[in-house]
Order: structure tokens, then sequence, then C-alpha cells
């Protein structure tokens, strides 16, 4: 055996040795407790990989033998949720949690093959700078930006704070390319939409996810709702994955009574069992709340809605949750790399587990689906193996209403989304792979709008010529569409080419409103708060529902 490799080995056991010593011997002390089992596998293990490393027909370095045996042992944790994040994925992570990011602060999409402005974040360099929707990135550091994925733009104007890019823009009306050289900065990602009153004093506010400031944002965005009138809300959890507990925690905690349980965790390790509860009185406390739900609300965001459904402070509406009802705890080990561990499960308030059981990530998204189209019960035939097929176990909230846990947060009242009617099911079939192709023509006719200087009310309706024109934009980019298929899918193309159009010409806030009107989980949720003057209300509505619909 080459010296080198001698050397590491016995590195390698005086590596051993000394962390036995420092953790007063836990290793000599379990293998002893253990028969020398756990010294055993340590000296088996520090075999076959030293027999790999030696003779395996393919040559495989030690780190990356160590890298692969780290990565199987949790893998054999049999938990989605656990794993080794390094690089990238860590950084990931970091920024969803913490919502900031090195950049220049504007949203992109891609369009025509280049990458589009759809929006400069305000207070960013991007917008300090000039950059407007609509613009084209045509150029990255010299580099041609034709082709590239939203993703790789992404990752390379993103950046270190204080670096700087240079990068050109096509603008509409201007024969040349603009230069800009921005430098970037730190930019933060708010978690929580911009708030706005529908009507009758309901307000609406979305929390994207459940980050550092989560709390904070919220707390604002319902003042400001309150100040300029606002008597109920409805509070959008939808495909909101979650985030951090404590900010789960701080989130419900503006809606409960000083003392109420929040949520409780259950772990093994020292610390990890312990229950969380309101710390201050409710700021709002006769405002109606709906709370909307569906497969993709999880984790921190189902803590929320199952604190606030389980205290009957908030009306649940929607389709059943995902069912991440497990806390991580995340282990720096340097400063590139983290462990991050499933270390706990919580339980809402009554009790419940809401985790779904499942083989694999693949497998809970697929039952979380299955779940919400089937009132929150996944058929017999469709558990996985083994799967418990006794009735769903009930808890009670503090007003006896029952609910139900054992597979995500399963709402008061079922609400299904909207789905495609078969004409609009076989335009998209028939567009397939042209889909991109649609997008484009429904944003370049909404940017010539723009350009044009045309000004239309948030009420505006798509026209005959209108129509005419998406058809037309299709044909001259090789996409003829049936008028009998076109007439099946009009509605929708009527739908989406005015969201296109209401946010380019007027306005993101004019085409949340004009999305608002076609969702029909929101439309449910605003027709239940019009008619509700307290909380108790709310209450009141869905039990009479239930009593006439048995």
């Amino acid at each position: 055996m080459p010296a080198a490799i001698m050397k590491n080995r016995w590195g390698i056991i005086v590596l051993v040795a000394a962390v036995s010593f420092f953790t007063g011997g836990w290793l000599l002390q379990r293998g002893v407790a253990s028969d020398g089992n756990v010294y055993q596998q340590a000296r088996l293990f520090d075999d076959v990989l030293h027999h790999v490393h030696d003779y395996f027909v393919d040559s495989l370095g030690e780190s990356e033998l160590y890298q692969r045996a780290t990565t199987g042992m949790l893998e054999g944790l049999k938990d989605p949720y656990s794993v080794l994040l390094q690089g990238e994925d860590f950084q990931r992570l970091t920024e969803q949690t913490t919502g900031n990011y090195g950049g220049l602060g504007i949203q992109i999409d891609v369009r025509n093959g280049w990458i589009t402005v759809v929006a400069p974040l305000p207070d960013t360099p991007a917008e300090a700078a000039g950059v407007l929707i609509g613009d084209q990135i045509i150029e990255v550091d010299g580099v041609s930006t034709e082709g590239w994925s939203s993703e790789k733009a992404v990752s390379v104007l993103r950046g270190g704070e204080g670096t700087s890019v240079d990068i050109k823009i096509r603008r509409a009306g201007i024969a040349e390319s603009l230069p800009f050289n921005l430098a970037r900065a730190v930019i933060h990602l708010r978690s929580v939409s911009p708030g706005m009153l529908m009507s009758d004093g309901v307000g609406y506010v979305g929390l994207r996810a459940v980050s550092e400031t989560s709390a904070d944002e919220l707390q604002a965005e319902i003042d400001s709702l309150v100040s300029q009138g606002m008597k109920s809300m409805v509070l959008d959890l939808r495909g909101n994955p979650g985030g951090l507990l404590d900010q789960g925690v701080k989130v419900s905690d503006l809606f409960l009574d000083s003392g109420q349980e929040i949520v409780s965790t259950r772990g093994r390790a020292r610390g990890s069992s312990r229950a969380y509860s309101d710390e201050a009185k409710q700021r709002w406390p006769n405002l109606p709340i709906v709370v909307l739900v569906d497969a993709w609300s999880a984790s921190a965001s189902e803590i929320i809605a199952g604190a606030l459904q389980d205290h009957d402070r908030a009306l649940v509406v929607g389709v059943p949750t995902f069912g991440k009802g497990l806390v991580q705890t995340l282990f720096r080990l340097d400063d590139a790399t983290a462990l991050k561990l499933t270390t706990a499960r919580w339980f809402t308030p009554s009790g419940r587990t809401i985790q779904r059981e499942a083989r694999d990530a693949e497998d809970q998204e697929r039952l979380a689906q299955i779940a919400a189209a089937h009132d929150g019960e996944v058929p017999d035939s469709l558990r996985p193996e083994g799967g418990d097929t006794t009735a769903v176990p009930e808890f009670r909230t503090d007003a006896g209403r029952i609910v139900h846990g054992g597979g995500g947060i399963v709402p008061d009242m079922i609400v299904r989304a909207d789905t495609l009617s078969d004409g609009e099911q076989a335009f998209f079939n028939d567009l397939g792979a042209n889909l991109a192709v649609y997008r484009d023509a429904l944003t370049s006719i909404a940017l010539e709008l723009k350009d044009s200087g045309t000004s239309l009310p948030e009420s505006f309706t798509i026209t005959p010529a209108l129509r005419a024109q998406m058809a037309a934009r299709l044909a001259e980019r090789g996409v003829v569409i049936d008028p009998a298929m076109y007439q099946g899918a009009r509605s929708i193309i009527d739908d989406q080419l005015g969201y296109e159009i209401a946010r380019y010409v007027i306005g993101r806030t004019a085409e949340v409103r004009r999305r608002a009107a076609n969702d029909r989980q929101l439309q449910r949720a605003l027709v239940l708060l019009e008619q509700a003057g307290s909380p108790r209300d709310l209450l009141a509505k869905v039990e009479q529902e239930a009593g006439t619909n048995p």
C-alpha cells in the first residue's frame, strides 16, 4: 500500500481516537456497551472504504468516497428532508430563508428568445439606473443572451454585493442598444405581496414564503389596509412552501391571544420538544379572516393555518394542504456546508400531526395532489403499501368543531380551483411545443400597446380586433390554430391576454385584480367575508352550510 495512503489511514484512526477523547470517550463507551459493535462497525467502514479505494476497477478519490458515504447514510434515513447542503444548494436555502440575495433587482422572463424585464423592483440598482418594463437584456458582460433560459440569466446576473455587471438593453422605439453598468446590491425579496382592498372593505394579502421578515412585513401590510378601511381579510397561503418555524409562530402570534398555544414540537434530542405559545394580544381581534390554502401550502404555512383553525380564529378555505409536519434543524458545518436534519415532528394546538406518510418526496407530492382532488382523502388503492386505511383521526377546535389529522390541513370549506374545459385542454394540447410562442404572442401585443402610449381602464375588455391580432400573431410565428379550436378556448385566451395587457400597460395591481375576478377560491372567500360581520359569523356560516349539506 502506498505510503501516502497508509499515512491517511493512520490519520483517520487518530482522528477517531481524538474525537472519542474529546467527547468523553463516546465511541469507546458505546462500543463496550454494545459488545464492541460500534467500534467494529467503524473499523469495518474504514476497511471497506480503503479496499474500494485500492482495488475498485475505476479510480475514486478518498474525498469522493467519504462524500458518497455521507450521502448514502442520509439517504438511508428514508427522509427526503434530511440532506447535506453544499455550494449553490446552501446558498439557495440561505436566500430562501433570509429573502436576501446579491443582484440587480429585476423580475425577468424569456420572451421571443430574449431575457425580458417583467418589472424592476423598487429601490434597487435596476430601478435607479432606469431599466423599464419590457426592456430586453440582449448582452451580459459582452455575451449575447439569445436563447438563454431564465435560470441561466438569474445565475449570471446575481453575484456578490458591490460587484458590477455590464448589460446591453434593447428598448422599443430606440434604434441603438442601451449600455448599463450596474453594481450589484443586497436585494430583499418580500415574502408578503402588496395588500389591496378588493370590495366592500375586504382586504387581500398574500404570504408567499415564511422567511426572516415575514411577521413584520405582514403586520405592516395589514396595518396599512386597516388604515384604508379594511373590515375583513383574505390571507392567501396558496403555493407557500413554508420556511422558518419561528416566523410561522410569529405570524400566528399576530392573530391569537396571549397564552394560546400555536404549535408544539416533539423530538429525541434535548431542546427539540417544546410548546410555542402566543406572547402578545392580537392586534385585530374583530377582523374576520379567511385563509386560502392549496396542495402546495406546506410546512410553516401549515403551522399558521392549523393554529388559526384550531383556535377558531379564521376560516380555512381551499383544498387540503401538502402535509409536511416535520421540523428540520440546520447544522452549519463550515462556511459553505450545512446539514439539514429532521429533528422533530410538530403538532397543532389540538394535538394533530398533519404529516402525510409517503415513501419519498415525489410520492408525498403525488398524494397531496390526489387528496386535494378527493376532499382530503387518499383512495385506499393509492395509499402507500402498508398505509393505514382506518378512519382519519378526529380532533376538536376550541369551539368543539371536528378537524382531522394525518394528511395536511383539511379546509373548513373545500373549494377547488377552476380546471380547463375540454376545449381549452384541446387547444393547449394542440399548441404542444409551441406554448412558448403563444406566451410570446401575448406579451408582444401587450408591449406594443404599452409602447404606443395606450391608456386603458382596469375594466377594459378584449375586443374582436385584439382576438384577431392574437390569431394573426400566432400565424406569423408558424402556429396556425383551427378557428373552431380557437373559439373553444376563447375564454381562457381572452383572460390570459387581459392579464398581460393589465401587467404591462396598467401595472401589477391591475393584473392581480383581473386574476382575482377569475379566481374561484378567492371569489368564494370574498362572498363569505362580505356576509360576515365578525369572526364568529364566519364559523356560523360554515356550520349552517354543513347543516344544509350533510
